[in-house]
């Protein structure tokens, strides 16, 4: 067994998620020092060591897996079987949350539903991750990234205007519905701490998609009016979109009237200052088209690099479009310690992207590399419940672990 650092040191999770939303929420509760005990399924173990490739260099585990699966401890459990049912019991006695990302109801058939153990476990907090949660009329459906990004609005939003609708190139939905689970964990355990009680948090993805609708969102509910697909303009600013340069590409974002009449003066443009369609950011929001076909020519006339330069000596905001290569290649991204280094039990050094929560008492905590499949098993039986290894072997024989 570990030792375990960080804000949440003392804290055991039960981790019975998989994939990516369930397996966020977790990691961050790991990274922060909760020691966290993740059930598989014996010799499956959880879908994403399966989606590959891209594995990691002479290992057999998928590059998805490892980058939210560290700080865990790898227990196979067939909980279909009442031995398995058994033993998660066994270990909730000795934990503080149980974290699952089940169908709705689908844990109630091994006894392991929210309302058959809150009874036994008054102090225990229960997240739940669903596609649509705990109720509704589709709480029974599965939730998917994509399903959810189509079904809340995003892609709507997302493309260019006279594209099809497209989704985030990373899966947005999931990853906002382990955090928002994670964020209800924390209040959860708060309030734990001040009165005894344990409780479930019902996260459904759904809602955490509509809820980081934001500005988007809010303009639709105050004019009634579906946003249109902006590519990659802003809905309530301009300029504030790519553009063009000598070389490549920028981004441009001119946050206020004072950084565009900043901008006009220091690159020759100072006649559109006396234009109405140019002097405020709601009448250059009305004139999108006309400020990118204006400011397109200038932006063609330096390079990426020099726009840069220029930019940032003014304190308005610009910035290259990097490839990922070039994000992890950033001297800033490398300074943050946005990478880091861990031993895998393959043998081989691994590569994580790190925590980018910095704590200055509590630092995030990188202890347990990914596990590999079953890892900890015969560690957490024997060290935490006792097991001897007689008992841990005779479950291994009946297909249990």
């Amino acid at each position: 067994m570990t030792t375990p650092s960080g804000p949440l040191k003392g804290l055991r999770v039960l981790d019975l998620t998989r994939v990516l939303a369930g397996p966020t929420c977790t990691q961050m509760l790991g990274d922060l020092g909760a020691e966290v005990i993740k059930i598989e399924r014996p010799e499956a173990g959880d879908d994403t060591r399966g989606f590959a490739p891209p594995f990691w260099p002479e290992t057999k585990e998928s590059a998805y897996f490892l980058g939210v699966n560290r700080n865990k401890l790898s227990v196979t459990v067939d909980i279909a079987k009442p031995e398995g049912q058994a033993l998660i019991h066994k270990l909730l006695e000795h934990c503080d949350i149980l974290a699952e990302n089940f169908k709705v109801g689908a844990l109630a058939k091994y006894g392991l539903g929210w309302e058959q153990l809150k009874e036994k476990y008054p102090r225990l907090i229960y997240c739940s991750i669903t596609g649509f949660g705990q109720t509704g009329p589709y709480a029974p459906r599965p939730g998917y990234d994509a399903l959810i990004q189509a079904m809340g609005g995003v892609m709507s939003l997302t493309g260019e205007p006279n594209g099809s609708p497209q989704k985030v190139g990373v899966p947005v939905a999931d990853l906002f519905a382990g955090l928002y689970g994670c964020i209800g964990i924390l209040a959860a355990l708060n309030h734990r701490n001040a009165t005894g009680e344990g409780q479930q948090i019902d996260i459904g993805m759904l809602d955490t998609h509509v809820a980081w609708l934001a500005n988007q969102g809010m303009n639709y509910i105050a004019t009634g009016e579906n946003p249109p697909r902006l590519g990659n303009q802003h809905p309530n600013i301009s300029p504030y979109q790519e553009f063009p340069t000598k070389d490549g590409y920028m981004i441009l974002a001119v946050g206020n009237d004072p950084t565009f009449e900043r901008f006009c003066k220091a690159f020759g443009q100072e006649a559109l200052l006396a234009d109405p369609r140019f002097a405020t950011n709601p009448q250059r929001v009305a004139n999108r088209d006309l400020v990118t076909q204006t400011l397109t020519p200038l932006t063609k006339s330096k390079t990426t690099t020099e726009w840069v330069e220029a930019l940032e000596a003014l304190k308005i905001a610009c910035g290259p479009i990097n490839t990922l290569e070039q994000v992890f290649a950033d001297p800033h991204v490398q300074a943050r310690g946005m990478r880091v280094k861990m031993p895998h039990a393959s043998g081989q050094e691994i590569e994580v992207i790190a925590n980018p929560v910095k704590l200055s008492a509590t630092p995030p905590d990188y202890r347990v590399p990914p596990p590999v499949l079953g890892q900890h098993t015969d560690s957490v039986l024997r060290d935490l419940l006792g097991m001897s290894e007689a008992e841990v072997a005779a479950l291994k024989e009946k297909g249990i672990l």
